[in-house]
């Protein structure tokens, strides 16, 4: 029994060990961290969206962070940029907490990565309505930071905020300055989720404005700070944002040189995320600018995340270039094309901008949309998912897990014991609880157990229903002590033995009480020693049909 145990626990630990080193040991080249680039969507949340002056809670479907997930998961994508906001966790810092660790335990379910993205847009709602971003604490105390102000590049009070934000000069309402509070933030968001299987990363803030060619080494200098101070708590991917604007024609001269200065000191693990709302080549101002972020690479060593991806027009109004949403529009073709170009350039990952359920007038921005509090996908998405399967190919491990739970399922129809649609429900229910607690979590060493128990196997006199540790129960079921091939599995599911245990052996035990009507000890013991037994057998059609005469 602690040769099995310990061999089960050193094969946990080999897998967790192997799969961080996998997934998250990125140095500074352009292999991907996965097998293939990370493909996925930019979604906003809910409680993570609020702006401070926001008065009333947000409404969304019901089961928002855990229905998108598993639809995203579904459509054979394998990544996440989570967008949150600082501002939003000064309004409500328990909601805000909340929902980034369902989006932690919902990945960890669906299998999916996660980017923790530390978003702005237009600065902050101080500025204007519309923004979101930054905490009022750094702002409302300084007469210079007018409300309402205008947040935008090209807005006095942004530039005035953005100015002192590089000079490190933003100050808030206990003296600390703007740097050192928002490496705080960032760290109870790593503290939080870092431990995660899904955790892949963290982006240090979105999209910065330069106003002054002064503000590029300014920023290297913010984005060194900010990444020694995460690099104290985590290994895991550090991804830093391109400026706004980017204008080729614009007086803070864009250039390889001046982007690459924007890159912190410590570039192992790092990467840099730029957007691409256009197909990056055939058209000569596309294609400068996504190669002028390939030449910011190549100087750099740090590959490129494209964390906002899709297809959009711009036209000129009042002198300055805006998206129209009345024209701009995302066809399978045009997504297959900017993918193409993206795979062809060696990129790291890529998101798509968006997954919202609130609409956006731009309509190829709305992958889902809100039906009377049900998250329901648009054209969009599909149009998605075939362009990502067109370009990179089908996730192997979707595939293989979509037929080994079809497999599963066909197998419990054919005994008799469930309706196909029992069968889905039933195993619906036990995918939703895989990686919630580890299966090493709650079987100690039978060595460990003997220390702490003195009683003699041989004058045992309890009934399964009546252990309060399962370790305990499968020693005394291996040593004969127990010997009861009729169990009531109602009765056991009470048992402090079955509580204890880890969702996944629970899912084993009522898997193998449900198909045979009874439980048996042995079959106890081998959901202890492998919670995926049964489901194994049922999805090998050669073992299938035997299930019923298994250890009964």
């Amino acid at each position: 029994m602690i040769l099995v145990i310990s061999l089960l626990i050193l094969s946990f630990f080999l897998v967790v060990v192997f799969t961080s080193a996998t997934l998250s040991s990125y140095a500074s080249t352009s292999e991907p961290i996965l097998n293939q680039p990370i493909n996925g969507v930019v979604m906003k949340g809910v409680f993570v969206s609020m702006k401070q002056n926001d008065n009333v809670s947000p409404l969304a479907p019901d089961n928002y962070i855990e229905d998108s997930l598993k639809m995203i998961s579904n459509a054979g994508l394998n990544h996440v940029r989570f967008v949150f906001y600082w501002e939003a966790y000064e309004k409500d810092p328990e909601a805000f907490m909340n929902e980034i660790k369902s989006v932690a335990n919902a990945a960890d379910k669906y299998g999916l990565k996660i980017i923790y993205d530390n978003h702005q847009w237009h600065t902050s709602s101080w500025f204007e309505e519309k923004a979101t971003g930054f905490p009022w604490s750094l702002l409302e105390s300084n007469s210079e930071y007018t409300r309402g102000g205008g947040g935008n590049t090209h807005d006095n009070g942004a530039q005035e905020f953005w100015a002192d934000w590089w000079d490190r000069s933003v100050k808030g309402d206990d003296g600390k300055d703007g740097w050192t509070l928002m490496a705080q933030f960032l760290e109870k968001i790593v503290l939080t989720v870092d431990n995660h299987s899904s955790t892949l990363g963290y982006e240090i803030l979105s999209e910065p404005h330069v106003d002054n060619k002064c503000h590029w080494s300014k920023i290297g200098k913010f984005n060194s700070f900010i990444a020694a101070q995460l690099r104290n708590i985590t290994d895991k991917t550090i991804v830093y944002s391109m400026n706004v604007p980017i204008d080729l024609n614009s007086h803070i001269n864009i250039s390889p040189k001046n982007l690459a200065k924007m890159a912190p000191s410590d570039k192992e693990n790092v990467a840099f995320k730029v957007s691409v709302y256009a197909v990056p080549e055939g058209d000569g101002y596309q294609e400068k600018r996504f190669d002028l972020f390939l030449e910011t690479s190549d100087l750099t060593g740090v590959p490129l995340y494209i964390g906002e991806w899709n297809n959009v027009v711009r036209t000129k109004e009042d002198g300055i270039t805006k998206l129209n949403p009345d024209l701009s529009e995302l066809t399978i073709t045009d997504a297959k094309k900017i993918l193409d170009s993206l795979k062809k350039a060696g990129v790291w990952g890529t998101a798509f901008w968006r997954w919202d359920y609130q609409k956006v007038d731009t309509d190829n921005f709305n992958l889902v949309s809100d039906k009377n509090g049900k998250l329901v996908p648009t054209k969009y998405l599909d149009i998605l998912e075939e362009s990502v399967e067109g370009v990179y190919g089908s996730p192997v491990d979707k595939s293989t897990s979509d037929t080994k739970e079809s497999n599963l399922i066909n197998a419990l129809a054919k005994t008799g014991k469930f309706t196909k649609d029992e069968a889905k429900e039933f195993v619906s229910e036990m995918q939703n609880g895989v990686n919630e607690i580890s299966s090493s979590d709650n079987i100690k060493s039978s060595n460990e157990q003997s220390n702490n128990d003195n009683q003699s196997s041989d004058t045992n006199t309890k009934e399964p229903e009546q252990y309060d540790d399962l370790s305990e129960l499968v020693d005394d079921i291996k040593s004969h002590a127990i010997d009861i091939e009729n169990i009531a599995l109602s009765a056991f599911q009470d048992s402090g033995a079955y509580q204890g245990a880890n969702k996944e052996i629970q899912d084993c035990i009522d898997l193998a009480g449900k198909i045979g009507e009874k439980l048996g000890d042995q079959e106890i013991v081998h959901c202890a020693e492998d919670a995926n037994y049964f489901e194994n057998k049922l999805s090998d059609p050669d073992n299938s049909n035997n299930i019923d005469n298994t250890d009964n």
